[in-house]
Order: C-alpha cells, then structure tokens, then sequence
C-alpha cells in the first residue's frame, strides 16, 4: 500500500465484500450478541483476555486477542464437562460476520434447553444453505468425501468433510481472502457443530451490508479485490444499530468508565481489554513468534486437508 496521507490513514470506508474487510484489530461485535451474560476478565498472565458464559455455564465465549484464533466458542453438556463442539474464527475474520454465529447461539441457550447442542444434519448441504441459495459454486473435490464452494468472485469459499471423523476434528471451513497469515480469513468448525449454527455464520458471510473500516486497516493485497465507500460520500443509515466503530468506541468507554470506579486488580485486567480493543498497526512483517505459529499452523492444516 502506498504512503499516504495521514488523514486518509485514518479515513473511515464502507467496506464491501465484507468477507475481505479484515478483522480491523476488535472482536466487540462479535460479543455483543453475548454482552449481557456473565463476563469474566482472567488475570493478566492467561492467554483468554475476555471470556462469556452462559447463565448455566455451559457456552463459553472466549477472546485470545494476541493468538492465531483470537474468537474460541464451545458448548458442552454441562459446565463442567468436555466440549462437544469448538467453533474458532481467525485473526483475520470479520467480527461482524462471527455475530451471525454468537447471535444464534444466544437465541437457542435457554434453562434446560439443548438447541445449541443439536446434532449436525446428515445432509452437508444444510450448513452452508445461505451459499447454495446465493449461487455459489460447486467445484470438482479434490479429495474424495469433500465438498468445496467458491463465491461467485472466486474471493472466499467453503470446504467441507463429509466422512466419520472424531469430535475435534475440523469438517467444516468458511474462508475468504487470498493465503497468508495477514490476509486468510478462517472459521472452522468441529464435527459436531449444529448445522444451523454454521448456517447463520455462511448466511452472515454472504450478506452484502458494507461493514465500516479505516482505511490503514486495509491490507495492501486485499485492496484491489474490495469497494471502498468513504463514509463521508452519504449520510450514515440511521437504522437503530450502532456501526461496528460505534460497538468498538462504546466498549472503549465502558472499559474506561469500570477501570475508574474498580480495585487496583480489576484495573490491570480492564487496561488488558482496553489494548486488545484499539486495532493494531499492521506490520510490515509478521513477527517472529507468530509467524512461527502461522507456519506450523498451515503445515498442519496443509496435511489434514486438499488445497483450496
């Protein structure tokens, strides 16, 4: 990306597709959904920054926002028993797409309720629905038992495992985004995620709703393939619904807002939040540390499944 101007760094734009919007560096929409269960802050030194959970303990929302999949979700039988399934979104996952999930998570808990715990469909194609019914392709697998779909601008896709696998394998893949460890955007999930759960999460992925980015937070592969709409060009829609800067900007604020009023320990875990909050500066190299995970990362995933 070129130098530029440091008011059009900062410049606000309607991002569309926005499968290729990024993560702009928060999770706050992707939470919201869950905002109003019990919230807890883990001390400074875990590796979960943020975590949600059902009233009953059963669905637990966790933010990583320094690791490869900062937006881990489980659901178990009970709250302290093994998760039957894991659903992860990556670094570079739109959070306003993960709220098509964590949305219709938070509709199906209920005290007693299992909705959330139903057994995914035998039919594959009931969990990527929303991008059969928008067109999207059917490729010729590459591996027998897979199914693969690709959007209609070759831009982001669908992968699918349709054999037995144990229940922490990976079976079914939403992507988008040309390969690399700042460009891919990934939610996988396990195999027995409930097919509507991941339906809502590929019905999210197709809506055409612009999603709201600054401009620095654009990476310079992914610019030309995306529509760029300075927010400036119209009024903003007043639709009831903050923007996913509003989301990001209310949370700054009442992260701000308990830290004043919250013992010297409570402090320490809100700053925590509030770093992770701020989007960071892309770099112009990956780090080491990371970078070293991403590698293993994609030699792992390189052997577990075809090429996509």
């Amino acid at each position: 990306m070129p130098d530029q101007p440091e008011n059009e760094h900062w410049r606000e734009y309607r991002v569309t597709p926005r499968y290729l919007a990024g993560s702009g560096g928060f999770g706050d929409p992707a939470f919201a959904p869950v905002s109003h269960w019990p919230r807890h802050d883990p001390d400074d030194d875990n590796l979960c920054q943020l975590l949600h959970t059902s009233p009953d303990g059963r669905i637990r929302l966790g933010w990583f926002g320094d690791d490869y999949d900062p937006v881990k979700v489980t659901a178990a039988e009970d709250a302290v028993g093994p998760a039957r399934w894991t659903a992860r979104f990556n670094q570079n996952f739109p959070p306003e797409i993960t709220a098509g999930f964590t949305s219709a998570l938070a509709q199906d808990w209920e005290p007693d309720g299992e909705r959330f715990l139903a057994r995914p469909s035998i039919y594959w194609a009931d969990s990527v629905e929303p991008l059969l019914d928008a067109g999207w392709e059917r490729l010729r697998a590459s591996e027998p038992g897979t199914v693969e779909l690709r959007a209609p601008d070759r831009q982001a896709g669908a992968w699918i495992d349709t054999r037995d696998h144990g229940r922490e394998d990976e079976t079914v893949v939403l992507w988008a985004g040309p390969r690399g460890y700042l460009t891919r955007a990934e939610a996988t999930f396990t195999s027995d995620t409930p097919s509507h759960l991941i339906a809502a999460t590929a019905a999210a992925l197709n809506d055409a709703t612009p999603v709201v980015r600054e401009r620095h937070m654009i990476h310079r592969d992914v610019e030309h393939l995306v529509r760029l709409e300075p927010v400036s060009a119209r009024a903003q829609p007043r639709t009831g619904a903050p923007t996913p800067l509003d989301a990001k900007h209310a949370a700054v604020s009442a992260a701000l807002h308990r830290a004043s009023h919250s013992e010297p320990g409570a402090r320490r875990a809100q700053a925590a939040r509030i770093r992770t909050t701020h989007p960071r500066p892309r770099p112009s190299a990956t780090p080491a540390a990371p970078a070293a995970r991403a590698d293993a990362f994609a030699a792992s995933r390189t052997a577990a499944r075809p090429r996509r």
